[in-house]
């Protein structure tokens, strides 16, 4: 099933499939090489206990390899290094990260599969003290954000009178809020919900989601092969139901 999914997906493509063409690489090599930071639950976690990545993104990537008769290779990257990666070609494609105006001067973006909002997070003990968004937005208040993220983009825009503090992974901007030296973070919905769980003491500022944004996977803007060939599989996917299986599994709703 996977060669007849590979013989259509490439048939479809242009006559101008080249050597130079990532996917031409991949095929000939055998291998398919992912750009994932493992820092961002559950789209992409490396497990302490087995040194290996679990998440959505991962069985995505899995699932992708499988189909093109290649094994795949994760390469470990951060947040403020992932676009370069690209660029620089240290990995074919990335795992799913937020589409910025940013980020598409530089590296190419394949189809969204998956859409979610922006959420503040804070100590529940905190919450009435910072029920809105605004409440947030103070020069009294201390924002925390990763190096390198969209979120950390987007808490200039949205937070422009509050002192900004950014952390630099390994080390995460929630757990400045959690050890108190910072009032509040901002994330995606889809990791809000599973840290408000994993950290019972933190909670979503719920005056409502902002800033909807779409994944997608990074590739080299100038491999328009490649980048079509992943965008038909991805169509492909989405008809077959596979993505709304993932989000069953992981819990996940698209917006």
């Amino acid at each position: 099933m996977k060669k007849i999914l590979l013989v259509v997906l490439l048939a479809l493509l242009p006559l101008s499939l080249n050597a130079e063409s990532k996917l031409n690489q991949i095929l000939s090599s055998g291998e398919l090489k992912v750009g994932t930071t493992g820092d961002w639950d559950p789209m992409s976690m490396k497990d302490p206990a087995t040194n290996k990545y679990v998440g959505f993104d991962i069985d995505v990537m899995n699932e992708l390899a499988k189909d093109m008769g290649v094994k795949v290779t994760f390469v470990p990257t951060e947040w403020k290094t992932i676009v370069s990666g690209i660029t620089s070609g240290r990995y074919d494609v990335s795992t799913s990260v937020t589409k910025t105006a940013k980020r598409a001067l530089v590296a190419g973006f394949t189809n969204s599969y998956y859409k979610y909002a922006t959420v503040p997070l804070v100590l529940k003990k905190n919450l009435k003290k910072f029920p809105t968004w605004e409440s947030l937005n103070s020069e009294k208040v201390i924002i925390a954000t990763t190096l390198g993220t969209s979120q950390e983009a987007k808490a200039k825009e949205l937070f422009p009178k509050s002192k900004l503090k950014s952390i630099e992974s390994p080390a995460r901007d929630f757990q400045e809020v959690l050890s108190g030296r910072a009032d509040g973070h901002i994330t995606s919905s889809t990791e809000a919900n599973k840290l408000v769980i994993t950290y019972p003491q933190l909670a979503i500022v719920q005056d409502g989601g902002k800033n909807p944004a779409v994944l997608a996977m990074m590739a080299d803007q100038k491999d328009q092969v490649w980048i079509n060939y992943v965008n038909q599989w991805i169509e492909i996917k989405k008809a077959s139901g596979f993505f709304d299986d993932l989000l069953r599994k992981y819990n996940l709703k698209s917006l």
